[in-house]
């Protein structure tokens, strides 16, 4: 298995309670805590950081003008429904 590269320590400030879960879980599944810390942002950077990356990405894009106006697309649709009703 190949080894995944680490970098140095970092320090991190946690409630008490939610450092007190961690222990928790850690000791419920033989592991530490650093490993579920990084399961838990590993979860985090998936889910919600993905949704905020992917949201910047389409705002820059808007911004660049790479996009097609809502109204132009309402209007193409009703005249395509209109069309397929007569």
């Amino acid at each position: 298995m190949l080894k995944q590269q680490l970098s140095g320590p970092i320090t991190l400030r946690l409630p008490r309670d939610l450092l007190a879960e961690i222990e928790a879980v850690a000791g419920a599944c033989d592991r530490s805590r650093s490993w579920i810390i990084v399961r838990a942002l590993k979860s985090y950077i998936a889910g919600q950081g993905r949704e905020i990356l992917e949201i910047t990405e389409a705002r820059k894009a808007i911004a660049d003008g790479e996009c097609i106006d809502a109204d132009k697309v309402l209007g193409e649709l009703d005249g395509i429904i209109k069309g397929a009703a007569a």
